[in-house]
């Protein structure tokens, strides 16, 4: 049976949160104090612990964790990021063991996030993907973490991008980040990682969804895997023929490659495509483009999350959504009208007028 992972109870995550703010202010973290120098020379150090819980605070998203990414950033840009995807059942977690292993034996420091779906009834989630890494969970160069996906669309947590940068600064070599693996829209983990691997397999439908866009398009790798099942090479053979047909704006020809995971078969295969397109990145000035456009991409999510926050937290404005949002169900408002006028409460400098509410 998959054990329910236990979660930090809500008095020790207030707790966690009050020793990062200084009497004076409630908006940021005081790196000068005990527990700020601590936490953040932990991470730099690569202790696992303190990289978990700045993890567990960016998690939260307390506005005091801002300022410890902040201090980390002029650490980062030496990790290799990894995305893994596709359906479920397609052999995820088992490949992402394997490729830990892989790189373990290099004497590579290896770092994982595993992201798994959240309940939108109860909130709650298993977090059951590291039960099938347990080879991995005592050795002291690899670093699981998994998170919930807290109703973020596109296959991954929230707090991914943060929880990769938080990596990179204490000294991973590789991260290999898991996605959820709900359907055909995970698109969210290109935008993330620099290389990406999707992974197929035969016997569940995977010659019709080679044809659909999207989630086809994102992979850098293809991975045939469960290779000795019949059907594989049927899958393979529709994987190199679109490959063959399409053509990416950076000029690469994703590789196919076919592993038994479970079996620990093709692993060296699998690292090799991943390594020669990670030349690529290197070599190619389209390549290079690929970290300007994740920055990129990076950049506006935060400026449309902060400005969102930034909206509901106005006096009055979190009270004209709900005002605009029974309009519209009455039908007395189109929702572009409202949402125009949400735009305007956010532009505007004052508060809006209780009427409007």
């Amino acid at each position: 049976m998959t054990a329910l992972t236990p979660r930090r109870s809500d008095a020790g995550r207030k707790k966690m949160r009050d020793e990062l703010k200084t009497p004076d202010t409630a908006q940021h973290a005081d790196l000068r104090r005990p527990f700020g120098e601590s936490l953040v020379k932990g991470v730099l150090e690569g202790d696992f612990r303190s990289v978990a819980r700045l993890i567990t605070l960016v998690e939260d998203g307390g506005p005091e964790s801002t300022a410890f990414l902040r201090a980390l950033f002029p650490h980062t840009g030496r990790c290799f990021t990894i995305g893994v995807t596709g359906s479920p059942g397609s052999g995820k977690s088992t490949l992402v063991d394997c490729l830990a292993g892989h790189y373990r034996g290099m004497g590579l420091k290896v770092g994982i996030i595993a992201v798994d779906p959240t309940s939108p009834f109860t909130g709650g989630a298993i977090l059951g993907d590291r039960i099938r890494m347990q080879s991995r969970s005592l050795d002291s160069g690899t670093f699981i973490r998994s998170m919930a996906t807290r109703g973020q669309l596109g296959g991954l947590s929230r707090a991914t991008a943060d929880a990769l940068m938080i990596l990179d600064s204490a000294g991973f070599d590789v991260v290999l980040v898991e996605t959820v693996g709900v359907g055909q829209d995970e698109v969210e983990v290109a935008r993330a990682a620099q290389a990406t691997l999707l992974l197929l397999v035969p016997g569940m439908g995977d010659d019709i969804q080679a044809m659909k866009a999207g989630i086809m398009e994102i992979g850098d790798v293809f991975v045939v895997n469960k290779a000795d099942h019949a059907g594989a090479d049927r899958v393979e053979a529709e994987i190199c023929t679109l490959v063959s047909i399409s053509a990416r704006s950076d000029g690469w020809k994703p590789e196919v490659v076919r592993t038994v995971a479970s079996e620990g078969r093709g692993i060296d295969a699998c690292a090799g495509a991943i390594e020669r397109f990670r030349g690529f990145l290197t070599a190619s000035e389209p390549g290079r483009d690929r970290s300007l456009h994740i920055q990129r991409d990076r950049l506006l999510e935060l400026v449309r999350s902060k400005m969102l926050v930034d909206l509901i937290s106005r006096p009055g404005c979190a009270e004209l959504v709900d005002a605009l949002a029974r309009q519209v169900v009455m039908r007395e408002i189109d929702p572009f009208s409202a949402a125009d006028r949400l735009l305007a409460c956010y532009c505007g400098s004052q508060a809006p007028p209780r009427e409007a509410i």
